[in-house]
């Protein structure tokens, strides 16, 4: 978010959806995810996040979430949120049913309040795998991101003030937005995380957070923003190829 309050999400307008200049590389948004209910000796099922990779659970029409499987529901959503980007939830783990395939998924949410964990029905949604990880130190004021445990891009970011901070924790890509406005605020593109501001939350759609690109580069590696991560427009791009929806995000001191 940028240093000047706003109620509207202002050039925050066009979800990316088709294979343009911002598109990840050739075939990467259709790789399928190796079944992570797949067998090995003694019934073992693979890990569902790693170092290397995670997993991205789509919804396919509708999920509903629940704090414990099948009880006490939490919230329902549909296949696209609300800028109509794809309904993608973080996944942290499974619960299996004799057969050792996962009946339930545990998973990230992208609402409020921040860390906000459920159960999904394995059957509404379908999973991809995701190799890209990002993880953002304040302290250092630089995001790194990784691709199969390797780190492939590193830049120095404008982040939250002490009344406005950058929230810790982890979280996950939820969408990717392209900017109405390329030399606005947001710069060229911006990446939603499932982070939400604690202390903005008068703006619309809960005052989300992103990294996102900036028409103020002068700027960078200050603390002057209203919550958000600010990148050089020329690592937003990098980063915005890579970092599929899924991508686990670890917000750190």
């Amino acid at each position: 978010m940028g240093a000047t309050r706003r109620r509207r999400l202002g050039p925050w307008l066009l979800v990316v959806l088709a294979a343009t200049l911002w598109a990840a590389p050739a075939g990467a948004e259709r790789d399928p995810a190796p079944h992570p209910g797949a067998r090995d000796r003694g019934c073992r099922p693979q890990p569902l996040v790693t170092s290397r990779y995670a997993y991205a659970a789509y919804v396919r029409t509708t999920a509903r979430a629940y704090r414990r499987p099948g009880r006490s529901p939490i919230a329902r959503f549909r296949s696209r949120n609300q800028n109509g980007a794809d309904m993608v939830f973080g996944v942290l783990g499974a619960v299996r049913g004799a057969n050792c395939r996962p009946v339930w998924y545990r998973v990230q949410l992208p609402t409020k309040p921040n860390g906000i964990t459920g159960y999904v029905r394995a059957r509404d949604v379908r999973l991809r795998i995701v190799r890209s990880r990002i993880v953002v130190d304040l302290s250092n004021r630089q995001v790194s991101l990784y691709r199969s445990g390797r780190r492939v891009v590193t830049a120095t970011v404008a982040v939250g003030t002490a009344s406005t901070p950058t929230p810790l924790g982890r979280y996950y890509v939820n969408q990717r937005l392209i900017p109405g406005n390329p030399y606005g605020p947001f710069g060229v593109g911006a990446i939603g995380i499932s982070a939400f501001s604690e202390v903005l939350t008068g703006w619309t759609q809960g005052g989300p957070v992103a990294i996102h690109g900036t028409n103020q580069p002068h700027l960078l590696g200050r603390a002057v923003s209203n919550g958000c991560i600010r990148v050089h427009n020329n690592a937003i791009r990098r980063m915005f190829r890579l970092a599929r929806s899924g991508t686990p995000v670890l917000i750190r001191r």
